[in-house]
């Protein structure tokens, strides 16, 4: 799940997502359980096959011969919903083939959690997927033999199905399962946190990552989120983590932004300044 930075690749983002929202207006929940899997299929099929994702991706061609191309050959393997999607992806200038590939993966993503959105349990999806990061990177043996590239993939897929089947929504387990048969080079722990950021991006929200030496209260979690809300003046979605080596107070990240309140970080401060 690589992080479209390119001005051409975020255009190109912007215009298929459009795409897929109009794709997935009205739609059943089975249709859109089957747009997603179609979307990762694509995906899935780009990643073997090096020579089409160059062909599809060429900004070198005119837009309608991509189209072409990507028609004559995928026409018949994809539905109504998910054929303009992509049809939208291969027509739009990407900064390069990668980035075609990361795109259909993560419109494949935005439509399972459009699925959890529309039946009220995005919350619920995005909290099991931060747990299911935090868990998973905290175990470095499990976190790199489900990263491995190399690795058996069934293999693979029957340790996380040991690990989450019945016991997290089902969307979530299909985006994990996703996340696991495709790592493309990343830890699968990260990739959850990318997973559990895209959800809380959906609600239009913010993540702040707090760490605290003891479980906050539901009123200390009221209070800080309106405190988060006033300092970044717009919503602000709380992942806890008990971490007793913060040692008392907080630590809080909102994207590249660090508030260090714990008893830890005052003293490496203090630390900081007693060496200059």
């Amino acid at each position: 799940m690589s992080t479209l930075v390119n001005a051409a690749s975020r255009d190109a983002l912007a215009a298929t997502e459009l795409q897929l929202l109009q794709a997935t207006d009205g739609a059943k929940p089975e249709e859109i359980t089957e747009l997603a899997d179609q979307l990762f299929a694509v995906a899935g099929l780009l990643t073997r096959e090096s020579g089409l994702r160059r062909a599809l991706a060429d900004i070198s061609a005119e837009p309608q011969a991509r189209e072409e191309l990507a028609r004559n050959l995928l026409a018949d393997r994809l539905g109504p919903r998910a054929l303009p999607v992509v049809v939208e992806a291969v027509r739009a200038r990407w900064s390069g083939p990668q980035d075609l590939v990361a795109g259909l993966e993560r419109m494949a993503r935005v439509a399972l959690l459009v699925q959890a959105e529309r039946a009220g349990r995005l919350d619920a999806v995005e909290d099991e997927l931060f747990r299911l990061g935090r868990i998973i990177g905290g175990q470095v043996d499990l976190d790199r033999l489900l990263s491995d590239p190399t690795g058996n993939a069934e293999g693979k897929l029957a340790v996380i199905d040991q690990l989450v089947s019945g016991k997290v929504e089902p969307i979530t387990a299909s985006l994990v399962r996703q996340l696991v048969s495709q790592p493309h080079g990343r830890r699968v722990s990260e990739g959850l946190e990318e997973l559990a950021a895209l959800s809380a991006k959906r609600r239009e929200r913010s993540v702040a990552h707090v760490r605290s030496a003891f479980p906050l209260s539901e009123e200390q979690q009221q209070r800080l989120v309106r405190t988060l809300q006033r300092i970044y003046s717009r919503p602000i979605a709380l992942h806890l983590e008990v971490d007793p080596e913060v040692g008392g107070g907080l630590f809080i990240r909102v994207g590249d932004e660090v508030i260090d309140g714990s008893i830890r970080g005052r003293l490496e401060a203090l630390r900081r300044d007693l060496a200059e």
